[in-house]
C-alpha cells in the first residue's frame, strides 16, 4: 500500500504560529522586545519587577496605588504552608534546585483549596499565590540545605526585595536591588518560548495553573533554555583568568562545540536584554570584588562576535550578574522561574480566556502495509 504524506514539516516549529497574544513580542528582524506593547529598552532601570509584573498581568503600568496594592498581595502569599516546609526539610541537600522547585511546585497544587477551581477568580489569586510561593521556595530550600535559618518576608519590600533578603540573609543595598529589579524585569516573558509554549499546552487541556507552571518548569530546566545561565558561569570558572580566554575559546571553536549563552532561536542580532545586562554585569562585578568575571565575560564575546557573528544572549550576562549578587550557580535557572513565572501565569490566563486543545501533527516517515508474522513463525 502507497500512502504519500503531504504534511508540511517545520523543523523545532520554527515560524509557526501557535497561539494569539498581547502579552509580549519577540521582534527577530529588528532585535527589539515589547511587553505589552513597551519597547523593553524604554521600561530597563525604569521600572521595577512589580511595575513589570503588574504590566504583564493587566495591561497597562501601574499607577502608585495599584503598584503599592499588588506589592501587598505578593509579599503577603510569600509565608510557606507548613506542609510545603516540612517536604522542603525532607529533600536531600544535593538535589538541584530546578528538580526541587518543579516537585514542590506540583506539591503545591495539593495543599491549595482551590486547586482545583479553574474559574477565573480563582486564577487570578493563585497566580499571585504560585508567583510569590515560588520567591519563597528558591530561598528556603538554598537556607535549609546550608543549615540556615527561615526568614520572613518584609511586608513593607517588594518581592524582589525580600527575594534577595530571604535567600541571602541580608538587605540588598540600592545598588543590588537596582539590579535584582533589572534581571527580573528582562526575564519576565518572552513569546513563545519552549516553557511558555509547555504551560500554554498544559492550560489547553483545562488542567490547573500548578500544573501547567511545573511543565512550564520542566522545560525551562534544560540547557538549551533557561539551563544555559549554570553552564555559562561554569565555563568562566573553567577559564579562571581573562588571560587565558582567547585559548579556552579558541579550542572549544575548533573543536565545533556549543558556547554557552551564545545565540538566539529569533534574533538576527543582538538580543536586546543582553546589553542591559551587560552594564549590570560590568557594576556589580567591579563592587563585588569579581571584575574578571566581567573581563572574562567581554573578552568572550568579543571572540565570538568577531569569529562566528554570534551574539551573547540573555544567558550569558545573567550569569555574572547573579554570581555578583552572592547567588550560587545552581540557583541561575531557578531565579530565572521566579521572574518568568508572572509571564507564564499570564499567558495559562490568557489561553484559558479563549481555549481550544493544542493538539499538533507529526509528519509520519515510517514504513506502511507491514504483514503481520506470528510470534511463533519470527525468526
Amino acid at each position: 500500500m502507497a500512502i504519500k504524506e503531504t504534511k508540511e514539516f517545520s523543523r523545532g516549529m520554527r515560524d509557526v504560529v501557535a497561539a494569539e497574544t498581547t502579552i509580549s513580542f519577540v521582534d527577530g528582524e529588528n532585535n527589539k522586545l515589547y511587553y505589552q506593547g513597551y519597547d523593553v529598552d524604554d521600561l530597563a532601570g525604569r521600572v521595577c519587577h512589580d511595575e513589570t509584573v503588574y504590566l504583564i498581568w493587566n495591561g497597562d503600568l501601574p499607577n502608585l496605588k495599584q503598584l503599592r496594592g499588588q506589592q501587598r498581595e505578593l509579599v503577603g502569599e510569600m509565608r510557606l504552608p507548613d506542609g510545603i516546609i516540612r517536604l522542603l526539610r525532607d529533600i536531600p541537600s544535593h538535589a538541584h534546585p530546578m528538580v526541587v522547585l518543579r516537585s514542590l511546585v506540583s506539591a503545591m497544587g495539593m495543599v491549595d483549596p482551590e486547586a482545583e477551581d479553574n474559574s477565573l477568580e480563582a486564577n487570578l489569586r493563585k497566580r499571585v499565590r504560585v508567583t510569590a510561593w515560588i520567591s519563597t521556595l528558591i530561598a528556603a530550600y538554598y537556607r535549609i540545605s546550608q543549615g540556615l535559618d527561615l526568614l520572613e518576608p518584609d511586608p513593607e519590600q517588594c518581592l524582589s526585595y525580600n527575594f534577595l533578603y530571604m535567600f541571602r540573609g541580608r538587605e540588598p543595598d540600592p545598588e543590588e536591588q537596582k539590579a535584582m529589579d533589572l534581571l527580573l524585569m528582562l526575564h519576565t516573558d518572552h513569546g513563545m518560548n519552549a516553557s511558555t509554549f509547555a504551560a500554554r499546552v498544559t492550560a489547553s487541556t483545562l488542567a490547573d495553573i500548578y500544573s501547567a507552571t511545573a511543565s512550564a518548569l520542566a522545560t525551562l530546566k534544560g540547557p538549551l533554555h533557561g539551563g544555559a545561565n549554570q553552564h555559562v558561569m561554569e565555563m568562566l570558572e573553567d577559564i579562571e583568568h581573562p588571560e587565558r580566554v582567547d585559548e579556552f575559546i579558541d579550542t572549544l571553536l575548533d573543536q565545533k562545540k556549543r558556547i554557552m549563552g551564545f545565540g538566539h532561536a529569533v534574533y538576527k542580532g543582538e538580543d536586546p536584554r543582553a546589553k542591559h545586562l551587560r552594564t549590570a554585569s560590568e557594576v556589580l562585578c567591579s563592587r563585588a570584588d569579581q571584575a574578571r568575571f566581567y573581563e572574562m565575560s567581554h573578552r568572550i564575546e568579543t571572540l565570538v562576535r568577531e569569529k562566528k557573528g554570534i551574539f551573547p544572549n540573555v544567558d550569558f550576562y545573567s550569569a555574572s550578574v547573579q554570581h555578583a549578587l552572592g547567588i550560587p550557580k545552581e540557583f541561575f535557572t531557578t531565579v530565572f522561574a521566579a521572574s518568568r513565572v508572572a509571564g507564564w501565569t499570564a499567558h495559562v490566563l490568557e489561553q484559558y480566556a479563549d481555549n481550544r486543545l493544542i493538539r499538533p501533527t507529526s509528519k509520519y516517515m515510517g514504513l506502511y502495509g507491514r504483514k503481520f508474522v506470528p510470534l511463533e513463525e519470527r525468526p
